[in-house]
């Protein structure tokens, strides 16, 4: 059997990994104290509870680990050691939950927003987009529950290959930079956790296969792409380089994480000043003010840059390490024709006045 398929195939031992990571989440992500943030208002007229504790939760465990690690009862590299077999172990993970989520969906006879199936008779649309809403197992919110994983899954990935590269001799500046740049996105994530509540996928997404896989599979392993290649390419960056790197990501992060806190804000509080000034509001739903005056979706472009800097570490040798941001940009042009749409024919008239007042859609003058 070729070396490379069978080190593809789950063992129990990273089938123990991935069950013992997701019980660690839910029990925890249960138990441990966190901000109660209401979600947004379903067309029922109730509102879901998550409980923020994602950031102490991360905190928690890379403390146990680091401590698993000191005492020498896990290794440091079983992750990178085991990256393909995580990979398939979890991608059949997502394609098995997706199913059960597609046979609970059908079965259920609840009327509430949050559960009510949504069945359109077709068995890939339904699997892949979902039938509910917000499912959830034992008072767990699988939504919310799945993209956390995911981006702790992506950060553990980092970490295990980074002790990997110190154990390889192969430490350099751009594992460095990507590492640090990688951190600062998942940190910021948790510590401003409570405004994925308010994002697209929350609210509107039903939970299928493309949720799950994105969050479970995509998220983590595609993510950290970069850090794998740059295990086994070194890469050596100029001051120059590494200066303009950092420059990208920070126009980035002030762009997206700047957009989407004013985007929470005014959700929560529609006469919260931006930028120094009252709001501009259309229809009393759709912000014209800050970013938002900017472009339609500026929050994406600043995911974009922040993307391109998780690359930039890894040279211009290679497509590789660019298949994150060249597929971002791919996604998030599909996302967003598909959110003028839903919003064209939510805010009818509305919509198109905001059109008028802010034409570009996430580039300025571009796009």
């Amino acid at each position: 059997m070729d070396p490379l398929l069978l080190s593809s195939i789950p063992s129990w031992s990273s089938l123990v990994i991935l069950v013992s990571f997701l019980s660690y989440l839910a029990i925890i992500g249960s138990i441990l104290p966190g901000k109660i943030v209401h979600g947004a208002t379903l067309s029922d007229g109730t509102r879901l509870c998550y409980r923020c504790n994602g950031l102490l939760s991360l905190l928690l465990l890379v403390t146990l680990l680091g401590i698993g690690v000191s005492t020498k009862v896990i290794s440091p590299t079983v992750v990178a050691d085991k990256g393909l077999e995580l990979l398939s172990a979890t991608f059949v993970f997502s394609f098995l939950v997706s199913l059960v989520l597609y046979t609970a969906g059908h079965q259920s006879k609840d009327r509430g927003s949050s559960l009510k199936p949504h069945v359109t008779g077709n068995l890939i649309h339904d699997w892949w987009y979902g039938i509910q809403l917000n499912p959830n197992v034992m008072g767990v919110d699988l939504k919310f529950f799945f993209v956390r994983a995911g981006m702790m899954g992506w950060l553990l990935i980092n970490l295990s290959v980074l002790a990997k590269s110190i154990q390889v001799g192969n430490m350099h500046r751009s594992m460095i930079l990507y590492q640090l740049f990688s951190v600062l996105y998942i940190l910021d994530y948790f510590f401003y956790e409570e405004y994925m509540t308010s994002t697209w996928d929350i609210i509107a997404e039903r939970l299928g296969f493309m949720l799950v896989f994105g969050d479970l599979v995509w998220i983590p392993f595609t993510f950290s792409v970069q850090g794998w290649w740059l295990l086994g390419n070194k890469v050596e960056l100029t001051k120059a380089a590494v200066v303009a790197n950092c420059l990208v990501f920070l126009i980035g992060y002030r762009v997206f994480r700047g957009a989407n806190k004013q985007k929470h804000v005014f959700k929560k509080n529609p006469n919260a000043h931006i930028w120094g000034k009252p709001p501009k509001v259309i229809g009393g739903k759709l912000l014209a003010s800050g970013y938002w005056g900017v472009a339609r979706h500026c929050n994406y472009l600043g995911d974009l840059l922040l993307a391109l800097s998780f690359s930039l570490p890894c040279g211009a040798s290679s497509i590789v390490p660019y298949f994150y941001p060249s597929y971002l940009l791919i996604l998030l042009i599909w996302r967003e024709r598909r959110d003028e749409a839903r919003c064209a024919q939510k805010y009818k008239e509305d919509w198109k006045e905001y059109c008028k007042l802010v034409p570009w859609r996430i580039l300025p003058y571009i796009y």
